[in-house]
């Protein structure tokens, strides 16, 4: 091998570590925390044991004052079809400000359903994979940014026996539900 050939060789296994490292450092992010998130995730996950509910538990809740129920879906599948007087906050759009406006006491009892909560209704409740279920996210954010009064509807219902009232956006707008808060 010829001395030029060596040089090279070293040259690049020096450089190696060095283009890594620096890879590395540009893939830091202070406002992404992966081991943050897996620490309230985990945190959560044992709280969350606890507030999971029965189909006639939601419902009974769900009527007393003060209660909100929370619907992470997108806008578009919540106009289709949501439980009657679900406030819509979709999972992208749970945010500081958004919280603050939407749901300002973190003492408030929040319910929260999702797709994977029913069947025989898959155009507004399309289902999802079991660990990628809406419900998880939703707990996990809410937790996260401080609200610790959330329950969770646990089973999986038919919605053709569902003991809960559905409405559409449209059906919404004609009967307009009392207020429970005051959203900006």
């Amino acid at each position: 091998m010829s001395t030029r050939a060596i040089m090279l060789a070293v040259a690049l296994l020096c450089t190696a570590p060095l283009a890594s490292a620096q890879q590395n450092a540009v893939a830091l992010n202070p406002a992404i925390d992966m081991p943050g998130y897996l620490r309230v995730a985990a945190e959560a996950a044992k709280y969350r044991e606890t507030r999971r509910l029965s189909e006639e538990e939601f419902n009974r809740m769900s009527r007393e004052p003060g209660t909100v129920i929370l619907d992470a879906r997108s806008r578009e599948k919540f106009d289709e079809l949501h439980i009657k007087g679900a406030l819509n906050l979709s999972l992208p759009d749970i945010a500081v400000d958004s919280l603050k406006n939407a749901l300002p006491d973190k003492s408030t009892r929040i319910l929260i359903y999702c797709n994977n909560n029913f069947l025989g209704a898959e155009k507004p409740f399309p289902s999802k994979m079991a660990s990628a279920s809406l419900n998880i996210s939703t707990y996990i954010a809410l937790y996260n940014y401080g609200y610790r009064n959330v329950y969770e509807l646990g089973p999986l219902v038919d919605i053709k026996e569902s003991k809960l009232d559905f409405e559409s956006a449209s059906e919404a707008k004609l009967n307009p539900r009392r207020p429970q808060l005051f959203l900006l």
